[in-house]
């Protein structure tokens, strides 16, 4: 009876710990795939509203997911640095810079 009583507390006690160590991994693998995800940059247009980016790559339309990180750049031509979420067709903007044009730029009298 004690040997019984012995190996099901032992079994209890080693299922318990399987169980805390394998979220313990789980969340470590969350956490690395966040933190090494790099901003990819994108060159396109901001929306009017300042709520979607059309890329000039594919013509493809994304909802900015942080707004506020475009304003004042509404309607204007740039290139954005963010994580890009396929799966909900969103980005979530780091940083962004005016895009030049290059053709103005050329064609202006020296």
């Amino acid at each position: 009876m004690k040997k019984t009583l012995g190996s099901l507390t032992l079994a209890c006690i080693l299922a318990a710990s399987m169980v805390t160590f394998a979220q313990d991994t789980m969340k470590q693998d969350n956490m690395k795939s966040d933190t090494s995800a790099k901003a990819a940059s994108l060159a396109g247009k901001i929306s009017d509203d300042g709520k979607t980016f059309v890329s000039d790559k594919d013509g493809k339309s994304w909802t900015i997911s942080n707004p506020e990180a475009v304003k004042g750049h509404e309607g204007h031509h740039v290139i954005l640095k963010a994580h890009v979420s396929a799966d909900t067709a969103s980005v979530d903007v780091v940083s962004l810079k005016m895009a030049g044009d290059k053709m103005k730029k050329d064609s202006s009298p020296n």
